[in-house]
């Protein structure tokens, strides 16, 4: 994986606009942009809902290696429908991948991934 970076910050929709028109006119006049991903929340009640301390260890076991939500749990030493339903949210959120392994003989394995090497919360209250 290439080294990525997810930027995780609250800010308004005005911010996400005027994010774009800068990317927008630096791209008309050629320029090269950085690259990165920004996952952004309105209210800093959703960035906290979506970021419990359970996710972000999630996040970090991911971050080392991609791995099977089954193995996941385990290492996280939690159900693994709790896991389950975290990797729901945070791949919902853009913060993670999974994708489908065969699994001979019985069926198919889930493997989640992360979307970047790094990641940052970036907060202001």
């Amino acid at each position: 994986m290439k080294k990525t970076q997810v930027r995780i910050r609250v800010s308004s929709t005005e911010d996400f606009f005027a994010r774009m028109k800068t990317l927008a006119q630096r791209l008309d006049r050629g320029e090269a942009v950085g690259g990165g991903i920004i996952v952004s929340f309105e209210d800093p009640q959703d960035m906290l809902r979506v970021l419990s301390s359970q996710r972000a260890r999630l996040l970090r076991c991911v971050r080392e290696q991609a791995m099977p939500i089954a193995v996941l749990a385990s290492e996280l030493q939690r159900d693994i429908r709790a896991v389950s339903r975290d990797v729901k949210l945070l791949e919902e959120a853009g913060l993670l991948r999974t994708s489908y392994q065969t699994n001979p003989g019985h069926g198919r394995l889930r493997i989640v991934e992360p979307v970047a090497q790094e990641y940052l919360l970036q907060a202001s209250l």
